[in-house]
């Protein structure tokens, strides 16, 4: 989530900023190089070791891009990493190779965990929701700041509030939202140092009114995308009415209960609304046979819009935005041929697909605020 750019900046504004740790400089040393820092801020404790058994619980205050705001509050702890098919942690989204070769990297050579994973409790009981609110309404935050807009308030937890909050999180199974490739790298670093049999989860109760999930709206690159294009390409499946730029919000909306529709953005004021039709064939699908899956309007819309589309458009690489107002400035700017405006899916359906052992279509879902790396580091002998 951090680019060039954005990595400079943050190193400029203070020279121990945690991305000197998770992002290093270098070449082939650069994991060397996050070692070395690493036992250099521990030397001149810029890192401090607790002296106990800790949990740390942890709000972002934050607002959507159609301006709510909402207060998120979770807690850090030490999860214990297992392979999936234990089931107690549930994955929604399949991985890729390079990143976790990375990931895994790092960890070799710093022996610590430096990003929380954002993941979700169930928390059937409520103890877990009722043990973290103890310790926001008792006493003020040690720590405050904020970052990229949201505003990010922390309180250490150790003795018996710490066992409480600890055996509340551990009644039921975890969900991850955000961060599978973290995971995943650490279960396979288990394996090479058994001291490593933890990570840094960050975890939400369910019922907590600031779990929010936004959607991932489509990019399209390529060669030219005009309104015959996406007529030719998808009006079997879909109704289409043509419509403009003033209320992109507005269109997007399902006008019934259960429609499924998209909003397809063009230049010079130009939008398509799609609605798939009721009695569309669903059949040759990929995932026809999954009921899960094919309650995702995502993924009917990914299958039957957005791949035909691009690829028609040259096939060139998606790239994604949860801001509606930012994808019709890049459709306007010429950086992209258009924009597939999609509905969220919901935090249920997140669930749903991880129960059933399934995978979400790539960028399904995007948590906001994603949780900030850098507030706590978990280190391994």
């Amino acid at each position: 989530m951090i680019d060039p750019d954005q990595r400079t900046a943050f190193e400029k504004k203070n020279a121990h900023n945690i991305v000197s740790l998770i992002l290093p400089k270098g070449n082939g040393d650069k994991y060397d190089n996050a070692a070395n820092t690493l036992a250099e801020w521990r030397k001149n404790e810029v890192l401090k070791k607790d002296k106990g058994d800790m949990v740390y619980v942890v709000q972002q205050e934050f607002v959507t891009p159609a301006g709510n705001t909402f207060i998120r509050t979770g807690v850090i702890a030490a999860v214990a990493v297992e392979p999936y098919e234990g089931g107690r942690v549930r994955p929604h989204e399949k991985t890729h190779k390079g990143p976790k070769e990375d990931r895994l990297a790092l960890m070799r050579s710093t022996k610590a965990m430096f990003e929380a994973l954002l993941m979700m409790s169930p928390d059937k009981t409520g103890s877990l929701i009722e043990e973290i609110g103890a310790v926001t309404q008792m006493r003020q935050p040690e720590f405050e700041a904020v970052l990229d807009e949201v505003v990010i308030s922390l309180w250490p937890v150790g003795g018996k509030a710490a066992r409480a909050i600890a055996e509340a999180a551990s009644h039921d199974d975890l969900y991850i939202a955000d961060g599978h490739h973290r995971y995943e790298t650490g279960v396979a670093y288990s394996k090479e140092n058994p001291n490593a049999n933890r990570t840094l989860g960050l975890i939400v109760p369910l019922k907590d009114p600031g779990l929010v999930v936004l959607p991932t709206h489509r990019m399209i690159g390529g060669s030219k995308v005009d309104t015959k294009m996406i007529e030719d390409l998808t009006s079997s499946h879909f109704d289409i009415e043509h419509t403009t730029h003033d209320d992109l919000a507005g269109a997007l909306k399902p006008k019934r209960e259960e429609e499924v529709s998209a909003v397809v953005v063009l230049p010079d004021n130009q939008a398509l609304r799609l609605s798939l039709k009721t009695d569309a064939d669903l059949s040759k699908l990929a995932f026809a046979n999954d009921p899960t899956l094919l309650a995702l309007d995502v993924a009917k819309v990914d299958s039957m819009v957005v791949t035909p589309l691009a690829e028609a458009a040259g096939g060139e690489k998606l790239s994604y935005t949860p801001d509606i107002a930012q994808a019709k400035a890049l459709v306007d700017d010429g950086a992209v041929r258009a924009a597939v405006l999609v509905n969220p899916v919901s935090v249920q359906q997140v669930l749903d697909v991880a129960d059933a052992g399934s995978f979400m279509p790539q960028k399904s879902t995007y948590f906001q605020p994603k949780a900030a790396s850098g507030l706590v580091t978990l280190g391994w002998e």
